[in-house]
């Protein structure tokens, strides 16, 4: 059970970071005990994990604050292994060097700040920026499946429900290839061959003399007629 120094130090900076919330972090403590809080990091801006928010816990002992919380992370983030304590400077795994005087909102500042870095600690993984971008882009989707993340945290529920609607609308107006048999029913234009063997020459002369109207061969008939009757005519 509480201590009732740490029920109303606990109570104290939920009120002050609710006044004042720290920059990309939201964290609410859990409505059934106090010592355990939820809180959800968003990636900053020209960072792998740019676009990302990341989930997790801080558990605080009944002694705080005269003694560190343990931090662990449920979203997987490509930095930090889930489910597993985080090696900070304030948290449990270095009690000897936790100030009483650091705050909830200190300790989101610090974990937020050590997760943009690299620096390998108990509880870190090694991956490349491209698993980190690709752990950011569904790390919303990945959240919005834990119960306790939707009742504490509802605005990242919209947001998430925002963005699902947003590219349903994207996919929606996105043109569609044809498809194979639309494209065959086209009607195609018709190629000229040429003719290349003497045969196929021939023949499409033969075609165009056929072709020729009837009253251009009536009239040649008659020229015909004419010019063999003129020697007949001189008799």
């Amino acid at each position: 059970m509480a201590e009732k120094v740490c029920i109303k130090r606990l109570q104290k900076e939920y009120r002050a970071l609710c006044k004042e919330p720290v920059s990309h972090v939201v964290a609410r403590p859990s409505q059934n005990d106090i010592l355990e809080w939820h809180y959800v990091l968003e990636g900053g801006e020209g960072t792998p994990f740019a676009g990302g928010f990341y989930y997790g816990k801080i558990k605080f002992p009944p002694e705080y604050p005269y003694k560190p919380p343990g931090i662990t992370m449920i979203t997987p983030n490509g930095r930090f292994m889930t489910q597993k304590k985080i090696c900070l400077s304030m948290s449990d795994f270095h009690p000897e060097s936790w100030n009483p005087m650091w705050s909830v909102s200190s300790i989101l500042t610090g974990l937020l700040s050590f997760m943009m870095d690299n620096s390998p600690t108990t509880g870190s993984v090694n991956t490349t920026a491209v698993e980190k971008q690709r752990l950011a882009k569904s790390s919303l989707a990945f959240n919005c499946k834990n119960p306790t993340f939707r009742k504490l945290f509802p605005e990242f529920v919209e947001k998430y429900n925002q963005q699902q609607l947003a590219e349903q609308s994207t996919s929606q107006q996105m043109p569609t290839e044809e498809s194979p048999e639309k494209e065959n029913a086209k009607p195609k234009s018709e190629k000229l061959v040429e003719p290349t063997t003497e045969g196929e020459v021939n023949e499409r002369r033969r075609n165009k003399r056929q072709s020729l109207p009837t009253w251009i061969i009536l009239l040649l008939v008659s020229v015909f007629g004419v010019v063999m009757a003129l020697p007949l005519l001189q008799l």
